[in-house]
């Protein structure tokens, strides 16, 4: 086998080396997030290192939260070969931003949810607290 195609990886391959699921890998080549692959002769999926890394640097970005747009303009940094840390460091203090607000978000979910819960004794009832406020609109029967 020539070393050039002991580089290649199947679609299989690929997704056991990234942790991405197969439909994800070929929904990013629909999107464009990962450009076409090679093909064997016999029209299988041929990927290279780049896309191994390509795919990779993706799903890093994913794992942290950014969207599918935060990480098409991510690559476009680095595919433009334009990439300056400030561009990069700018990005990443939008989402860091983003996250945190998030935070508190779930933080106050969470303080309504704990509320909710204190409500409900665990009675035998038909009634229950947590329920008829989840069917309140605003949480104060509005």
């Amino acid at each position: 086998m020539p070393a050039r195609e002991a580089r290649e990886l199947t679609i299989g391959a690929l997704s056991r080396r990234t942790g991405v699921h197969i439909e994800t890998i070929r929904y990013y080549e629909r999107i464009g997030l990962l450009p076409a692959p090679m093909r064997s002769p016999a029209g299988h999926r041929r990927y290279d290192e780049a896309a191994l890394r390509r795919l990779a640097f993706i799903a890093r970005c994913r794992a942290l939260g950014f969207s599918l747009a935060e990480v098409r303009n991510l690559l476009r940094l680095v595919d433009d070969r334009s990439v300056t840390c400030a561009e990069v460091r700018q990005m990443t203090l939008a989402h860091a931003s983003e996250v945190r607000r998030k935070i508190a978000d779930l933080e106050a979910l969470e303080r309504v949810l704990s509320e909710m819960a204190a409500r409900c004794h665990g009675n035998a009832v038909p009634d229950c607290p947590i329920i008829d406020a989840l069917y309140e609109r605003d949480g104060r029967g509005r």
